[in-house]
């Protein structure tokens, strides 16, 4: 009687945080639809992401349900070949510092590594969770071959938080030790772009950075405070006469998820963007999968979080959708009824 009501608690804990963030999803929607109505905006790369993510999400969940082993390893497979076959997401000029070729190539990369190494803590067989971890190092290295400093370093970043999540026994500290790391990245972020560090630490920055990019994100803190409640709307970054050089404005973005957002839908659109990525740490802190599959989708999502707030990839659908589907696999219920470690 016991197992069966703490299998039902799980349930439960699984059904809200579903349900949260499904309101939080749609929240996020809804807020694109009004702020676009408000100022004239095109909403539909804003909808288009969050039905990425959406899809992204549940296809994990049906497969990591199914196929908890093979499911992880076809996402792992998949996000490489990808990155491997299409290096350059976007015509025209790349901001290739400190991202490597692409950020969207990094942010799959990444996330394929972390998708190798989830399929291998879900192995049973020794020898199996062996060749994952070694496709894993190999995603790492092929991140490395490709010129990805970025989804080399954060790869291999994820590979050893992987391997020291095994010895972790509770996953709560871990989850808030990796909130923690995304709200230092965006503060960061956020200081540079108000040119608040004195020159001796800001000018390294931006130099490592890209000037072009931080004026983007000191012109994304103009329109924040031009229109702090709906923002200029969304998809209108660039139209609205910047304080940078249009010539500048390659794709009419900031190049950063947080700023834009801010940007083009104000602080609220900021706040739902935060509530989504707190959404998802809260799903692998309940999810029913093993600790160290939790801990490691999270190290996997925190280091997609840090490319998006310094690059633009997010605007990216199959990045979205990979960080759904990762999500998904880490959060699904397995059939057999397993309960989550103590």
């Amino acid at each position: 009687m016991a197992s069966v009501a703490e299998a039902d608690s799980v349930s439960d804990r699984g059904n809200v945080s579903d349900v949260v963030g499904m309101a939080v999803l749609g929240a996020c929607a809804a807020w694109a639809l009004i702020t676009a109505a408000a100022h004239d905006g095109r909403p539909e790369g804003v909808l288009l992401a969050v039905l990425a993510v959406t899809a992204g999400y549940a296809w994990g969940r049906i497969t990591g349900t199914l196929l908890p082993v093979a499911a992880p390893c076809a996402g792992a497979l998949t996000g490489l070949g990808l990155a491997v076959s299409l290096p350059q997401f976007a015509p025209g000029p790349q901001f290739t510092t400190p991202l490597g070729d692409v950020g969207a190539t990094a942010a799959l990369l990444t996330l394929a590594t972390g998708a190798a190494c989830c399929a291998a803590w879900a192995a049973t067989a020794p020898a199996v969770r062996v060749a994952l971890r070694a496709l894993a190092a190999g995603i790492v290295a092929t991140a490395a071959a490709m010129g990805s400093t970025a989804g080399c370093a954060l790869g291999a970043t994820v590979l050893l938080c992987s391997l020291a999540a095994g010895r972790m026994r509770r996953r709560g500290p871990g989850i808030v030790s990796l909130a923690l790391a995304t709200v230092l990245v965006a503060g960061a972020c956020w200081v540079i772009a108000a040119h608040a560090l004195p020159d001796g630490l800001a000018l390294p920055l931006e130099d490592r950075l890209t000037p072009r990019r931080v004026q983007l994100w000191h012109d994304a803190l103009h329109s924040v405070a031009a229109a702090p409640e709906l923002g200029v709307g969304p998809g209108r970054f660039g139209e609205l006469g910047s304080a940078a050089p249009q010539a500048l404005l390659h794709d009419g973005k900031p190049h950063s998820a947080p700023l834009q957002q801010a940007a083009e839908q104000g602080l609220i659109g900021l706040v739902l963007l935060a509530g989504a990525y707190c959404w998802v740490l809260y799903a692998l802190w309940r999810t029913p999968r093993p600790t160290p599959i939790a801990l490691t989708t999270g190290a996997a999502l925190t280091a997609l979080a840090a490319i998006a707030t310094v690059g633009n990839a997010l605007s990216f659908t199959t990045v979205s959708v990979g960080a759904g589907v990762l999500a998904g696999l880490a959060t699904a219920r397995p059939l057999t009824g397993d309960l989550p470690e103590r």
